[in-house]
């Protein structure tokens, strides 16, 4: 028999980790790699990383009106790439754990 469940979660901080990413994505030092010249077709990219902590409060919904609220850490990497001439962009997020 198959088990329909519902999944979700709530971060407690979320504008914490919103200027987190944002100043990852906004740093104002370049170091040039992505003026780099690159075989055709290619094209070079700066990277950035970070790792932070999140925490917050995970829902689940199962069946027979069973309600789990569950609280979480856990550590997140987010990476932002940029071309040149380019904004950098978040591009993955990740849990660690």
């Amino acid at each position: 028999m198959k088990q329909i469940l519902h999944i979700s979660a709530a971060i407690d901080q979320p504008d914490l980790v919103q200027n987190l990413v944002e100043r990852l994505a906004y740093r104002r030092y370049d170091i040039g790699y992505g003026n780099e010249k690159m075989p055709e077709g290619w094209k070079a990219l700066e990277t950035s990383s970070t790792e932070a902590y999140v925490s917050g409060t995970l829902g689940i919904d199962a069946a027979k009106n069973e309600h789990i609220n569950m609280p979480f850490i856990s550590c997140f990497n987010f990476t932002c790439i940029k071309g040149s001439g380019d904004p950098y962009q978040l591009i993955w997020s990740s849990s660690l754990n």
